[in-house]
């Protein structure tokens, strides 16, 4: 597997996750303490998220399938764009996992 798969996977989990805590501290600020001009940020980052957290899913997959993972573990991955702050200790997990594998050069073997 190279690195390139690992490096893309790795920024646009950072870039969703950061995107993903904005957007839920936009919706605080818009309904819970009723700022003014929240709903445009909520709004522009909302849109953000989304079309980022499509290329996530289509990085994410692409090397869950180069790292042959089990399909529980592969939905886990897609679904931590989702969740606040999954996407980084996810994003550790599977980096930490699969540096030896991507630094050897070796085909990756999958881990439950």
């Amino acid at each position: 597997m190279k690195k390139s798969v690992l490096t893309r996977y790795r920024v646009l989990a950072y870039v969703t996750g950061v995107l993903l805590v904005l957007l839920c501290l936009a919706m605080i600020a818009k309904y819970g303490l009723d700022v003014d001009g929240a709903a445009d940020v909520t709004r522009v980052v909302a849109i953000a998220h989304g079309w980022l957290y499509v290329v996530y899913l289509v990085f994410a997959f692409d090397l869950g399938s180069k790292a042959k993972w089990p399909v529980g573990k592969q939905l886990w991955v897609l679904l931590a764009g989702t969740i606040p702050t999954a996407a980084f200790f996810v994003e550790r997990k599977i980096s930490r996992e699969l540096e030896p594998t991507v630094a050897q050069g070796a085909p990756a073997v999958a881990k439950a």
